[in-house]
C-alpha cells in the first residue's frame, strides 16, 4: 500500500527536472491536476487548473483559477476566478476575471478584470485592468486602460496609444523626473515620484539564487538525515518501517502529538505562572517539526527505492542515497503552489507521528496477536 501511494505521488506531482516526454494527468471533481515535460489541457468545464512542466499551454476556457509553473507558460483560455503564473516566459492571452500574479523573465497579459501585479524583465500589459496594478520590470509596454491606482518601477516604458491610467500614477525611479509620461496617459498632477529604494512590491525572481537556496535546504536535509541513519540506524529503520507501513496512522498520531505540544503552550500561557514555558513548548514543536521531516523525507526516499526494485537500504552509502533522493523529491515536490505545501505538511507530521509512536508506543500502536 505505502509503495503503490509513494508512485502515485511523485507521477502525479512530476516537476520539470525529472519529468518524461508523457505528461501525468488527473482530476478531482471539477479541478484538473498536470504535470510533465510538455503539458496541455483542453478539457471543458474544468474549475480550478494546476499545471507544472517545461512547457505548459492551457487551452480551455476555466471557470475557477489557475496555478501554472514552468519554463514555458501559454494561458489561451479565459479565466473566471485568479490566475498565479511562474516561469521564464509566461504569456497569458484570455482574459482574467479576477486578480494576476505573474512572475518571470518576459510576460504578458492580456485582460485583468481585478487587481494585477507583474515583474520581470520585458513585460506586456495589452489589455484593461478593473482594479490597481503593480509592474516592475526592465523593459515595459504599457497600452492598457487601468481603473486603479498603478504602481511602476521600470528603467524603460513603451506607452501605447491606448495607455491611460484613470487613478494615481506612483513611480519608482532611480532619479525622480527621468522616466516620461504622456499627458494623455496621466496627467501630472496625479503622478507621484519616489525613489526605487521605496519600493516594497513584487520583485523579478533571481533564479540563481532560488536554485542555490533549494539545493543548499536539500542538502541539509539530506546529510542530517544520512547523519542520523549513521548512528541510530536500526532505531531510524524502525520508524521509517512504521510509517511506510502504516502512513495514515503515523499522520493522524503526528496531528495529535504536534496538536498536544502547542495546546500545552496555550494552556501554560493561560496560567500567567506557565507563561515562562511557553517559548520553550513554542522550540519543542519546531525542533519536532524539522526532526518529523528529515525522518519522513528519509522513509520517502527508502519508500521510493523500494518502490522501484532496490532492496533496503544496509550500508551507509546506500542510507545516504536514500536521504538524498528523499530530500531532492520531497524538495520538488514542495515546489507546487498549495498543493505542495500540504504535501511538505503531511510529511511534518507523517515524521512526528513515527517519532512519537518510536519514543512513546502508545498502545492502539501496538499489533495485536
Amino acid at each position: 500500500m505505502a509503495r503503490v501511494l509513494l508512485i502515485l505521488i511523485m507521477i502525479m506531482f512530476a516537476v520539470p527536472v525529472w519529468a518524461q516526454d508523457r505528461a501525468a494527468a488527473f482530476d478531482l471533481g471539477q479541478d484538473s491536476f498536470r504535470a510533465g515535460r510538455s503539458v496541455n489541457h483542453a478539457v471543458a468545464g474544468t474549475d480550478d487548473l494546476f499545471m507544472a512542466g517545461e512547457r505548459v499551454a492551457g487551452q480551455g476556457d476555466i471557470t475557477g483559477s489557475v496555478h501554472l509553473a514552468g519554463r514555458a507558460i501559454t494561458m489561451e483560455g479565459a479565466v473566471g476566478g485568479d490566475a498565479y503564473a511562474a516561469g521564464e516566459e509566461v504569456s497569458l492571452r484570455g482574459v482574467v476575471q479576477g486578480d494576476v500574479t505573474a512572475v518571470g523573465r518576459a510576460v504578458s497579459v492580456a485582460g485583468v478584470g481585478g487587481d494585477l501585479r507583474m515583474a520581470g524583465s520585458e513585460l506586456q500589459l495589452g489589455g484593461d485592468v478593473g482594479g490597481y496594478a503593480i509592474v516592475m520590470g526592465e523593459d515595459v509596454a504599457f497600452d492598457a486602460v487601468v481603473a486603479g491606482d498603478v504602481r511602476l518601477a521600470a528603467q524603460r516604458v513603451e506607452w501605447g496609444g491606448a495607455a491611460s491610467v484613470a487613478g494615481r500614477l506612483i513611480v519608482y525611479e532611480a532619479v525622480p523626473g527621468d522616466l516620461q509620461v504622456p499627458d494623455r496617459v496621466i496627467p501630472a498632477d496625479r503622478i507621484e515620484r519616489r525613489e526605487i529604494e521605496e519600493w516594497d512590491g513584487p520583485q523579478p525572481p533571481n533564479w540563481g539564487r532560488a536554485i542555490l537556496w533549494f539545493m543548499l535546504g536539500v542538502l541539509v536535509v539530506a546529510a542530517l538525515a544520512a547523519l542520523i541513519a549513521a548512528l541510530v540506524p536500526e532505531r531510524l529503520a524502525e520508524m521509517r518501517r512504521q510509517l511506510l507501513a502504516r502512513p495514515f496512522r503515523t499522520l493522524w498520531l503526528g496531528f495529535l502529538t504536534q496538536s498536544a505540544v502547542i495546546g500545552a503552550g496555550l494552556l501554560f500561557a493561560m496560567t500567567i505562572i506557565g507563561l515562562l514555558l511557553t517559548p520553550a513548548l513554542i522550540v519543542v514543536a519546531v525542533v519536532g517539526g524539522f526532526a518529523g521531516y528529515i525522518v519522513a523525507a528519509y522513509s520517502f526516499g527508502v519508500g521510493l527505492l523500494l518502490a522501484f526494485g532496490r532492496g533496503e537500504p544496509d550500508s551507509i552509502g546506500s542510507r545516504m542515497a536514500a536521504a538524498c533522493v528523499g530530500a531532492l523529491a520531497a524538495g520538488f515536490v514542495g515546489l507546487i503552489p498549495f498543493l505542495g505545501w500540504l504535501f511538505v505538511l503531511a510529511l511534518v507530521l507523517s515524521g512526528i507521528g513515527a517519532i512519537a509512536t518510536r519514543l512513546f508506543r502508545p498502545a492502539f500502536f501496538r499489533d495485536l496477536p
